[in-house]
């Protein structure tokens, strides 16, 4: 198997492991605050982690910068709770769609803190997948949901949660940048989540576990997707877990996704492809152009 193809595969397993953590959160609905949920969550993969964090020593010394760190769980959990609560309130197939403008308010919030500069295709692309979220929203057509709204503030949030990663991994190896963050986000969502805290039934438990699980595996098979093929390989892949969605969405919970949300969709999955293709190019042409 070349390495094209091993990229696109572990790119479909991340694409149905994290609609599968989807799926657990909608069937969860809003019996248990999405705090809690998160919270609990979060809880289950920190204890799932901790093994392997310290047997490679990632938490068993102090980290060179821990502020950003800490700024980086907050935001990040605030984060996860907007989407945990969008998620117990908005069909499968909307979620998945907003949630792919995390990475163009990336390329916007690298050109405003990092100092990266914001190309014309860069714009155009940025607009576009902002219109698709537009699309999908139908503003004036149809009540804004405020699961929607939720889903598309947690958006920059978690790019901005990306950013800070990436200034880290100047200072910080991969495994102590996710070994904090699962650290920070239990500790952000631990107050609020004792506030509202009701005893959690077995069975709700136990879904949580699985979500913990189908993330934490989701999260491996994303690197070494990233790992194996280049990103203008990986990123179309993504639109299959709109696809894993609105099936997922149709059977088990009867919801009827509109072809407004495929096409607005398609309109941010395009924009990033896009962005991603042009930023390889720029990367590769780099070394040649600055000889």
């Amino acid at each position: 198997m070349t390495s094209n193809l091993q990229g696109i595969f572990w790119m479909m397993a991340t694409g149905i492991l994290f609609v599968a953590v989807t799926g657990i959160v909608r069937h969860l609905g809003t019996d248990m605050s999405p705090v809690q949920a998160a919270f609990i969550r979060y809880l289950f993969g920190l204890i799932l982690l901790i093994p392997v964090f310290i047997r490679m020593g990632e938490l068993l010394r102090p980290p060179k910068v821990l502020g950003l760190h800490a700024a980086r769980g907050i935001i990040h959990g605030i984060g996860v709770m907007l989407w945990f609560y969008a998620m117990a309130r908005i069909p499968i197939a909307e979620v998945t769609a907003l949630g792919f403008t995390a990475p163009i308010f990336t390329t916007v919030g690298a050109a405003l803190f990092l100092g990266e500069r914001l190309h014309f295709y860069r714009i155009g692309a940025v607009l576009m997948g902002f219109g698709g979220a537009i699309v999908v929203l139908q503003p004036g057509f149809q009540p804004i949901n405020i699961g929607s709204v939720a889903q598309l503030t947690a958006a920059p949030l978690f790019a901005c949660s990306f950013l800070i990663a990436k200034r880290l991994t100047n200072v910080e190896s991969s495994t102590a940048i996710v070994a904090y963050l699962s650290v920070f986000v239990t500790l952000t969502l631990l107050v609020p989540a004792l506030i509202v805290w009701r005893t959690p039934t077995l069975v709700e438990l136990a879904w949580l576990f699985a979500t913990a699980a189908c993330a934490t595996a989701g999260h491996y098979t994303l690197t070494q997707a990233f790992r194996a093929a280049d990103i203008t390989v990986t990123q179309p892949i993504q639109f299959l877990q709109l696809v894993w969605a609105t099936i997922l969405g149709l059977l088990l919970f009867d919801e009827q996704p509109e072809v407004w949300t495929w096409v607005g969709g398609g309109m941010i999955v395009a924009s990033v492809t896009f962005i991603a293709h042009r930023e390889s190019r720029r990367r590769k042409a780099a070394p040649a152009t600055s000889d």
